[in-house]
């Protein structure tokens, strides 16, 4: 199946076009439940996972999860200075590099790298063996184990599924330019999230190519590629391509 529109940047027409193998629609009381998305076995965090019928309403529940569960602990590796708050689990493993912050609450799983100059901000947890890269901020946003943040990223109120990977200066944005309710729309269909901050979810596999931006509420299905520089908005089946098309001219100079 084939997809394909037009957007405007700097009074250019640009084309775009997604390529998807994605079987039959699914019904609608299904489309958004969690397992549509992530698979369970790749986290630690299956009790805050199975509280929610709709994937997005995880974000929700992040903080009183935290609440309830989290233990502080720091079983990690600390190379250098860096700082880590007093609510905060670290698993075994786990390289904190110098310049590191982590506010928390958080937990953050075993083997895991934390490297210089990342930010990791309230309500966060990070699967096992993961990436948070120099520059990144993370906050309120449950990653699964093996994703990888590692280059200049943002990850606000996000779900991230098992070995999704955000290339260099990927921005999932999570608040409207008009501060309202974030909706999602599906053809006529507007489904109310009950949510003022929203990022993405990226389900398992996911690929999001550098410099990509993903506006409030996207969600991304498993193992589906978007290319750089992409600016998108709204569903993507599983296992589909988004490129972007754009012509360029070479002039003599």
């Amino acid at each position: 199946m084939q997809w394909s529109g037009y957007f405007i940047l700097k009074n250019k027409i640009i084309s775009f076009i997604f390529l998807t193998n994605s079987p039959h629609t699914v019904p609608l009381n299904s489309m958004f439940h969690p397992n549509a998305y992530l698979d369970l076995r790749h986290t630690d965090h299956q009790i805050l996972i199975n509280r929610n019928s709709r994937v997005w309403e995880i974000l929700s529940n992040i903080s009183s999860y935290l609440a309830d569960y989290l233990t502080p602990a720091n079983y990690g590796i600390k190379n250098g200075n860096s700082y880590i708050g007093k609510n905060v689990f670290i698993g075994k493993n786990t390289i904190i590099e110098e310049g590191a912050v982590i506010l928390g609450p958080a937990w953050i799983g075993e083997g895991c790298q934390l490297r210089k100059g990342c930010y990791i901000r309230e309500n966060v947890i990070v699967g096992n063996n993961s990436v948070i890269g120099n520059s990144c901020e993370l906050k309120n946003s449950l990653l699964f184990d093996e994703v990888q943040v590692p280059h200049f990223n943002y990850v606000g109120d996000s779900i991230l599924g098992y070995r999704a990977h955000l290339g260099a200066g990927v921005i999932l944005s999570n608040v409207r330019l008009d501060r309202q309710e974030i909706i999602i729309k599906i053809e006529n269909l507007k489904i109310s999230t009950g949510l003022k901050k929203f990022g993405a979810i990226l389900g398992d596999y996911v690929e999001i190519g550098c410099n990509a931006v993903l506006s409030p509420g996207s969600i991304i299905g498993r193992e589906s590629l978007i290319y750089p520089m992409v600016s998108w908005h709204g569903i993507l089946p599983e296992k589909s391509i988004v490129k972007k098309q754009e012509e360029y001219q070479i002039l003599a100079r």
